[in-house]
């Protein structure tokens, strides 16, 4: 997922929690199921980070020196200016974006 392309804000937003909780019907699975997918996106994030900064890294024996590339900085700024997972993820619940399983009612449903 192009994670650039999800129009979540870059400052904190007051949300209403209830409003939030409508669709999966508990407050506290919304912020569980919210906290899960920032977690993914965060370290998705990560990994495509240092997938694109591998590509400087020079192997030295000794830290003697570090050198700093003009693209490297380039790279890293552009992921610092993007949303926090967070909110990426409150944003992809909201927009109906965000696809969770509930596996003690999902076995529940299966016994009856």
């Amino acid at each position: 997922m192009d994670y650039k392309k999800i129009h979540a804000p870059h400052t904190t937003v007051t949300r209403d929690m209830n409003q939030l909780a409508d669709e999966v019907g508990n407050v506290y699975e919304t912020v569980a199921i919210i906290s899960k997918r920032a977690n993914q996106i965060s370290s998705a994030l990560k990994k495509e980070l240092d997938a694109k900064l591998q590509d400087f890294s020079v192997p030295q024996e000794g830290i003697d020196e570090v050198f700093e590339n003009k693209e490297q900085i380039e790279i890293s700024k552009s992921y610092e200016r993007l949303p926090k997972p967070t909110l990426m993820a409150t944003q992809e619940l909201i927009d109906h974006q965000l696809i969770y399983r509930n596996g003690s009612r999902d076995a529940a449903l299966q016994a009856e």
